[in-house]
């Protein structure tokens, strides 16, 4: 178990816990209980305090320096045992020898274990060799209760502790990653506001943008000719602040806010989220009229049988051509063909339109964002978009899938 330099309150405990140990030992020499392995040694009492001692400051370094408390511990014990021993000391190692396994390095848990044993069974052996009868196995007794037993006893407390500090380390992983997956689902959720926002009202400003610049750039306009663009403009900022309106007031909304409090309120990584605005192809007809009034040229097509979609499909395919009308608008030159192949299992989208050569379109800026928002839509829902130059036409493609129809 690895750890830090003690504290204070813990370098204080250490040291009362000695001072302590020291002050019970002395008790125990004034009380004549010190000889307690060789009777017969004949020493002054008060020579045993000073290996009483050594031990007791062992007992104050266990956390500071866990290998030199073992050391002098030792030390101090072994220099008790040659002058005959004390029971005080021999109690005072127990504390030496349960800090080593509790604050020391695994390889020294593992040394003492060893040891402990090795010694019990030598001694047992040596007992029974001295006393040449069966009783002298109660010396062996002696060294598993000195030693053995504070080795097994600060063992099980450390392996008790290293249980509790990997708990601890994994609860603060775990809080980590919901941190994190809280925050992935936070920006995720950010992104597809920026989408959705984008899409909402990117169409609309483009027309007026578009015809604002015709009617300020175009000389000897007619009133009828400014009046038609000031219609378009006024028609694609009132449907462009409405969308936006209606947008705005189902982010206020508590129970659908944009941000989620906890990762598992969000949608799953591969499940589009619920669209904030509810349209779809049912409204194609609708958005092909505002682009045609904003003075594109459209000529749509569907095939198939049209068929009520799943929502994320159904908005991620009006998005997709409401942005490819748009960019069409914007940079494009030339009619548009919009194309809408309802499959058994998909619905495919096509948008054709010229493009303009060198001189470039009508100056209207793009910052790429369209693009990027389609390709995102179409893989939220398992689709695949592809956007390019097809000869001297711009080519927009999506295939959506939709399930297999029965």
């Amino acid at each position: 178990m690895t750890t830090g330099p003690p504290t204070r309150r813990a370098t204080r405990v250490d040291v009362a816990l000695a001072a302590g140990s020291f002050g019970g030992g002395l008790l125990l020499l004034s009380l004549g209980t010190y000889r307690s392995v060789n009777p017969a040694a004949h020493f002054p009492t008060a020579l045993f305090a000073l290996p009483l001692a050594a031990t007791c400051v062992a007992v104050g370094l266990r956390r500071a320096a866990t290998r030199t408390s073992l050391a002098l511990g030792t030390a101090g014990v072994l220099a008790d045992l040659a002058i005959g021993g004390s029971l005080g000391t021999l109690l005072v190692y127990t504390q030496v020898l349960y800090d080593a396994c509790v604050y020391g390095s695994a390889r020294t848990w593992r040394w003492l274990l060893r040891s402990s044993v090795a010694l019990a069974v030598l001694g047992a052996l040596a007992g029974v060799l001295a006393a040449r009868a069966w009783y002298g196995v109660s010396v062996g007794v002696v060294v598993v209760l000195v030693t053995l037993l504070p080795v097994l006893t600060g063992i099980s407390v450390r392996q008790y502790r290293d249980q509790a500090a990997t708990a601890r380390a994994q609860a603060e992983q775990t809080a980590r990653l919901a941190e994190l997956g809280r925050r992935q689902a936070v920006l995720a959720e950010r992104h597809r506001m920026a989408r959705e926002l984008h899409d909402v009202v990117a169409n609309h400003l483009s027309a007026v943008a578009i015809h604002a610049t015709a009617a300020l750039s175009v000389s000897g306009l007619d009133a009828e000719q400014v009046r038609q663009a000031l219609r378009v403009i006024r028609e694609n900022s009132v449907q462009g602040l409405g969308e936006l309106r209606q947008m705005i007031g189902l982010l206020r909304e508590p129970a659908a806010g944009p941000v989620p409090s906890e990762p598992a309120a969000g949608p799953a990584p591969s499940e589009p989220a619920e669209p904030a605005i509810r349209v779809g192809l049912a409204d194609l007809d609708r958005l092909l009229d505002r682009s045609r009034s904003a003075g594109l040229a459209v000529t749509a097509r569907t095939t198939g049988t049209p068929r009520e979609l799943p929502v994320g499909v159904d908005l991620a395919a009006y998005r997709i051509l409401q942005e490819s009308l748009t960019n069409a608008l914007k940079h494009g030159q030339g009619p548009v063909d919009l194309a809408v192949d309802y499959r058994a299992d998909a619905v495919a989208l096509s948008v054709l339109n010229p493009i303009p050569g060198a001189a470039g379109g009508d100056g209207v800026p793009g910052a790429g964002a369209g693009l990027i928002g389609m390709r995102e839509r179409a893989a939220l829902v398992d689709g695949w978009f592809t956007a390019g130059p097809d000869g001297d036409r711009w080519r927009v493609a999506a295939e959506l899938p939709t399930g297999r129809v029965r």
